[in-house]
């Protein structure tokens, strides 16, 4: 183990922790420790697998977990920030803490220093997630501060953002007590591109989804029959199959009664137009992230959460659960033969396993 800290970029403070594994072996289950809550992980081809978390963590692994480069970022008055979103692309990996300020930093994949390149320091923001189109364009989104969610973009490769004004953006619900939709920072996973597209999903007063057909230049937003109306209902994640242009699906439900699989799920087959419940009364109930597994015709799917890592692989129709509250989010290799899941201070990879 090996860890030293460095004063860099005006006042943000970064150490690093190096942690070294003995062996790494591909055809088992492997499980790090780390002191963070994460629910923010990545499995690029290039450059490893990297995740996010509490404490102002960052890891990344370019040797399927036999080595850890861990990062601790500070903002400049010396505060741990917490991390729920993160996105690597070819040139750089960027990470984006929650509340006010909300920083999102940037490191270029050769370097070794990150760098605050933006903040919002409205009082009542709050990041929920963050994707890339490719290596110039990218976006994230967070809790409306005004009358709709907050939406800040890059065209430069992530060097500068810039706050979309709500004039360009569908306004959010307002129910009579003044609560407003807002959204689930709970994996990263409640933004998703594909294409020139990006769906984005609420929850809370409503839960619906925002989409943008050329990389969040125009919007609409379309109704869902998901579970909505309480402040801990709706969508908490989607997710589109990278084996179809038009299939897609959301997963949340209650936080509050997690056992209730009614109307916790919906899916389009039409590329996002329409949205139908999911096989109600089947399957898991609450989860905080659902995910295709590659190669896998849209067959497999995998919802993680509290409850436990659900898998199924025909669809939807019959569900096996491994009963682990470890893990709050998950995403594969481009094969579908390694996933890699995230949570209450562990870092799980583990073989995909097929019927």
């Amino acid at each position: 183990m090996k860890f030293c800290c460095s004063f860099k970029n005006g006042g943000l403070w970064m150490c690093l922790l190096f942690v070294a594994c003995e062996s790494e072996p591909q055809s088992t289950s492997q499980v790090w420790e780390f002191d963070s809550s994460i629910r923010a992980i990545e499995v690029t081809e290039k450059y490893g697998v990297w995740w996010a978390g509490a404490n102002g963590l960052v890891g990344n692994s370019l040797d399927h977990g036999t080595t850890w480069r861990v990062d601790t970022l500070r903002l400049k008055d010396g505060t741990l920030p917490a991390f729920r979103s993160i996105a690597v692309t070819n040139q750089a990996a960027f990470v984006l803490s929650i509340a006010s300020p909300a920083v999102l930093f940037r490191r270029g994949l050769n370097d070794q220093a990150w760098d605050s390149v933006y903040v919002n320091s409205d009082e009542n923001i709050f990041f929920d997630s963050m994707a890339f189109w490719d290596d110039r364009e990218g976006i994230a989104m967070g809790d409306a501060t005004e009358e709709c969610l907050s939406v800040i973009t890059t065209r430069d490769g992530g060097k500068n953002w810039n706050l979309l004004d709500c004039s360009n953006l569908p306004s959010v619900v307002v129910d009579s007590a003044g609560q407003k939709e807002a959204a689930f920072a709970a994996s990263n996973g409640n933004l998703v591109v594909q294409g020139d597209e990006v769906w984005m999903v609420s929850g809370g007063v409503a839960s619906r989804v925002f989409h943008s057909s050329d990389r969040g230049h125009s919007w609409d937003v379309l109704d869902t029959p998901m579970k909505q109306g309480g402040a801990m209902t709706g969508m908490f994640s989607a997710a589109r199959c990278s084996d179809s242009e038009t299939i897609g699906m959301a997963w949340g439900g209650d936080w509050e009664v997690m056992e209730e699989n009614a109307a916790n799920k919906i899916h389009t087959r039409d590329g996002g137009k329409s949205w139908q419940l999911h096989r109600p009364g089947i399957g898991p109930g609450y989860r905080s992230c659902v995910q295709y597994v590659p190669n896998s015709a849209c067959q497999g799917i995998w919802a993680v959460g509290i409850p436990g890592v659900s898998q199924s692989w025909d669809g939807g129709a019959t569900w096996i659960t491994e009963p682990d509250s470890s893990y709050l989010t998950a995403r594969f290799d481009a094969e579908g033969e390694v996933a890699c899941l995230a949570g209450r201070g562990r870092v799980k990879r583990m073989p995909i396993i097929r019927p």
